[in-house]
């Protein structure tokens, strides 16, 4: 049961992590493109990849900072990049039924 719950919560953090305007963009913007169901893996992985892209480049863009590379050795940041690929999973998921319900061929 205590798996469980580390799941549930995991899955929580994600979709709390998605649940702002840059990821519901790109997950509305992924679930668009998504031609069918098998290609979700590939659409989840380029939706948290462009995620973290966005993340580092976000303070560049803005406040014209120096580009900074994120901390790729330490494990927060893969962590970090999970919950980000779990929350995409459920998002990318929900739209994508929500445009198979609404466009059927």
């Amino acid at each position: 049961m205590d798996i469980l719950n580390d799941v549930l919560a995991f899955m929580r953090a994600g979709f709390n992590e998605i649940n702002a305007v840059q990821g519901l963009l790109i997950a509305l913007i992924a679930a668009f493109v998504l031609p069918d169901l098998k290609r979700l893996p590939v659409i989840i992985l380029a939706a948290t990849v462009i995620h973290l892209a966005v993340d580092v480049l976000i303070p560049v863009i803005a406040n014209g900072a120096a580009l900074r590379l994120p901390p790729i050795l330490e494990g927060t940041y893969w962590r970090y990049a999970a919950v980000v690929l779990v929350g995409y999973l459920v998002v990318i998921s929900i739209f994508a039924m929500i445009k198979r319900l609404l466009f059927k061929r």
